[in-house]
């Protein structure tokens, strides 16, 4: 199987226009305007760049330095936070939230500045204590952040711990607190009863060593790369699902759209998220497997296409957490962030019913406090319209003749062997899929791939 590149191949099928929902002034994007458009990049939130990795010649002095530190040692979600944080994706933050912004964050969906200027921030980025660690942290200003296996990651410095309230943290970012909420269940229901906050200088770059780190570029990185391709707007698209032809009809008519507008070089990112995901989610190795076949397949132009792997976790917040991923990637040099049905939601844990307003995303980006920099890109529900055998955007006046294939429908025809109607997905992108179902369950039930019904 050949590597995968940075970009995508280009898709062969014509793209009807994508519909740009009416939103406030400052964010439309209906009315070209030669004003808005230049070269440069957007500036990080903050106005740099706040990247957290110590100098490789202070290494040894901080690593001298945490062996008389107290040692906290951090969860699988923990290191990715700070990956996230080490890279800059969350600036201007420096570090775990210290109370004063832990509250802002759950109350305001955002951070004031020194100057009186605020950035978005609508998740909370905190490490938790219990009981036993807060006693050893005792009166120490530092603490040792360590992984696993007892290795130094970085160091906390001018510690504060403050009190965990999990059902505030809860209710605050999810609007309930009903049993199921997979982040909460996986990452705060169990946690320490307390939060503890500071500066943190990472000594130990973050890896995986799954394969994929070479996709896990940093915002520097990014930005160096939209730089280096002469990008006049950069245009991001985040997804956790397998990218199928209703994704590449959005990006690409996307495209065209900015190009309508004047612009002369606009680059998409695409931004699959590689943190936690909920356990029925295709995993990150299989997704960019089947990312693989899509590309081999010629779904995007390669000299207009970027594509790396956004380190956060998963939150399943619907509205708010939205936020978290449109203000990251203003500070990786995105200026339009595409945002689609119902994004960052789920079904609800208890109720049969989905969790957020599939609209309320969109809504709440248009007027998200922080954001106001950043140009949204809403678009109609894509289907699969079996008049022209291929994904296109749906038409209410004939909804006859779509068929909507959501995540769930996806993945439940993946699971099946069942084949999705010719058009829907690269052939090889979906042979992806069914070898993984395949992989959870190998004994094989001896039935051929059926087509969907129409």
């Amino acid at each position: 199987m050949a590597a995968i590149s940075w970009a995508t191949l280009h898709l062969k099928t014509p793209t009807p226009s994508l519909h740009f929902r009416s939103l406030p002034k400052r964010h439309s994007i209906s009315t070209p305007s030669l004003a808005r458009i230049r070269a440069s990049l957007i500036e990080p939130d903050g106005g740099k760049l706040v990247e957290l990795m110590v100098n490789e010649s202070e290494k040894a002095s901080k690593l001298k330095a945490a062996e008389q530190l107290p040692k906290i040692r951090l969860s699988a979600v923990d290191l990715q936070w700070v990956h996230v944080l080490s890279e800059g994706w969350a600036s201007p933050l420096r570090g775990f939230m210290r109370e004063s912004e832990f509250l802002q964050t759950l109350h305001f969906s955002s951070l004031r500045l020194h100057d009186g200027s605020r950035v978005n921030m609508s998740v909370p980025i905190v490490l938790a204590l219990d009981d036993a660690q807060k006693t050893r942290v005792g009166s120490s200003s530092a603490v040792a952040l360590v992984d696993d296996g007892g290795d130094l990651v970085a160091i906390l410095s001018d510690i504060e711990i403050y009190k965990h309230n999990k059902e505030e943290r809860i209710a605050r970012t999810w609007g309930t607190t009903a049993g199921g909420l997979p982040y909460a269940e996986k990452a705060i229901s169990g946690a320490g009863n307390w939060l503890i906050g500071g500066d943190l200088e990472v000594v130990k770059p973050i890896k995986y060593n799954d394969g994929l780190d070479r996709f896990r570029l940093s915002p520097a990185q990014l930005r160096q790369e939209f730089e280096r391709r002469d990008a006049d707007a950069v245009f991001a698209f985040q997804l956790r699902n397998p990218v199928h032809n209703g994704h590449a009809l959005l990006m690409t008519d996307t495209r065209r759209r900015l190009l309508d507008m004047g612009y002369k070089n606009p680059v998409l990112l695409l931004h699959p998220l590689g943190g936690y995901t909920k356990e029925d989610d295709v995993p990150l190795t299989w997704r960019m497997k089947q990312h693989e076949k899509v590309l081999e397949d010629g779904v995007l132009d390669p000299e207009t296409t970027v594509v790396s792997i956004f380190p956060s976790p998963m939150h399943y917040a619907g509205p708010t957490e939205v936020q978290w991923h449109a203000k990251a990637r203003i500070n990786a040099g995105a200026n339009f962030y595409i945002v689609g049905r119902d994004p960052a939601g789920m079904a609800h844990p208890v109720e049969k019913r989905d969790l957020y307003d599939a609209d309320h995303g969109k809504k709440v980006l248009s007027m998200a406090p922080g954001l106001e920099r950043l140009n949204i890109l809403p678009f109609k529900v894509a289907a699969y319209d079996k008049t022209q055998s291929k994904m296109a955007f749906f038409d209410p006046s004939r909804a006859q003749d779509f068929v909507f294939i959501s995540g769930t429908k996806m993945r439940s025809l993946a699971k099946n062997r069942e084949s999705p109607p010719d058009g829907f997905m690269c052939p090889g992108g979906w042979q992806v899929l069914v070898e993984y179902y395949e992989s959870l369950a190998p004994a094989s039930n001896g039935r051929l791939p059926q087509p969907l019904a129409a």
